[in-house]
């Protein structure tokens, strides 16, 4: 019998876990090496989303195993008031990255991040309304969670007053439409702020944006929609919020996904990626923000601000990525993976549509043309973890139909080869098993 069946395991975990959305794996991992994870038979599955999109470098990398050994016998934890050298380093060498935004503070995670960047947003233009997209997610507390749209709003109570949202622009089904029926994003957003004006009491004080919104299924912002919506922000008094927690550090084959529009953000918030598993994050911004927002008693002091283990770390990611040529690597092995996906796309009816750039791309399973296929995309799902492959479907309410697939930036073309093979089995399978006799078309 299979040792991922051992039931005091499973009776554990339904007695004393919380479930906090989803449903578990139906295997117990008992480790982790490169691009793959090992359950409790031993059994190798391809990790395709990098753990919660977030093992850049893979799982056990050497850097950051010997990092984090050798840092946590020298300091691993501070109190907040005190600095050490791996902070003041990993701040040099982020602002570095990103020219003009000089000014950083290292945090634990995404959620925290951006609800220090609206705090500070909302501090510095002495405003309180946040604008969001409406298919976003910035992470769930506070200011952060009324300002995701994907998931999660009913039932809690009140969203922070002055919560606002448009439509995130979506090229495979397009709201304005050119004559040709491609996405016309301007008029879109044009539209969006329209309606933006007509809800606001004046008191506009940022909008928060992901350049590629994941859990909203891999919409990616069309090139030049970055610069009109600073426009629209700059008209407005409000500050420009970007959220790379998935698109930073090299993933979608630039340092940081802003970079290819030329567009720098007024705050700049990064996580997951930049801590390579490990709980770091990071918010950026200017000089002249920052000192408004020092000047008016900016308070954000938390256990882990400024901790030195998950700095050293960051540093270490960086090293890697630098050293290993990783930001080409990804834009190289992002080509790889489009064509293959492009490939099955146009094998299978089933596969509506793949976007996004660099290893973070989506794959959306559709029945009669464009409807999402929920059911069918679950059972791909299952069906590919049978097979040794793990590929995150949005499964919560709203959110279904879209495989993300961000495969860490050190997989080989080998595993590349190996998941796609994988996919296509797994939607043959899926297909015979829903209607027996018809797969490829």
């Amino acid at each position: 019998m299979s040792k991922n069946l051992e039931p005091g395991f499973w009776d554990s975990a339904r007695k004393h876990l919380i479930r906090y959305g989803g449903s578990f794996e139906p295997a117990i991992i008992e480790r982790a090496a490169g691009s793959f994870v090992y359950d409790a038979d031993d059994r190798p599955i391809l990790d395709f989303t990098s753990g919660q999109m977030a093992a850049l470098l893979g799982h056990g990398h050497p850097r950051i195993v010997s990092t984090a050994g050798r840092q946590v016998e020298r300091a691993a934890h501070l109190f907040s008031g005190m600095l050490s050298r791996p902070v003041v380093e990993l701040a040099e060498r982020l602002a570095a990255l990103a020219p003009g935004l000089d000014r950083v503070m290292l945090l634990s995670t995404g959620a925290e991040s951006n609800e220090a960047a609206i705090r500070m947003a909302k501090l510095v233009t002495g405003k309180h309304e946040i604008v969001a997209f409406s298919k976003s997610w910035h992470g769930m507390t506070g200011a952060a969670a009324s300002a995701t749209y994907s998931a999660g709003r009913k039932g809690y109570g009140p969203a922070t007053v002055g919560s606002l949202a448009i439509p995130a622009p979506n090229s495979f089904r397009p709201r304005f439409r050119h004559a040709d029926g491609s996405l016309d994003w301007l008029t879109e957003l044009g539209d969006a702020f329209d309606l933006v004006d007509s809800q606001s009491t004046g008191s506009l004080a940022a909008f928060v944006a992901e350049p590629i919104l994941s859990s909203g299924g891999i919409l990616e912002l069309p090139q030049g929609y970055l610069a009109a919506l600073q426009q629209k922000c700059r008209e407005r008094g409000m500050l420009l919020i970007l959220d790379e927690a998935q698109t930073g550090i090299g993933r979608t084959g630039d340092m940081f996904a802003f970079q290819r529009d030329g567009v720098t953000p007024d705050i700049l918030t990064l996580s997951k990626t930049i801590g390579a598993g490990l709980p770091l994050s990071a918010v950026m911004t200017t000089v002249d923000i920052e000192d408004a927002a020092h000047e008016k008693g900016f308070l954000f002091y938390t256990t882990h601000v400024s901790d030195p283990l998950p700095a050293a770390v960051g540093i270490a990611v960086l090293d890697v990525v630098e050293e290993e040529k990783l930001v080409d690597r990804a834009r190289h092995m992002g080509a790889k993976l489009f064509d293959g996906l492009s490939r099955l796309k146009q094998r299978y009816e089933c596969v509506g549509d793949v976007r996004g750039r660099g290893l973070l791309l989506g794959v959306e399973i559709v029945k009669d043309g464009k409807e999402p296929d929920h059911q069918l995309g679950a059972a791909i799902a299952a069906e590919a973890f049978r097979r040794g492959l793990s590929m995150n479907i949005v499964k919560l309410p709203g959110m279904g139909g879209v495989f993300r697939i961000a495969p860490p930036l050190t997989i080989s073309e080998q595993e590349l080869d190996l998941g796609l093979r994988i996919i296509a089995e797994s939607i043959e399978a899926s297909l015979a098993a829903s209607a027996p006799g018809i797969a490829a078309e």
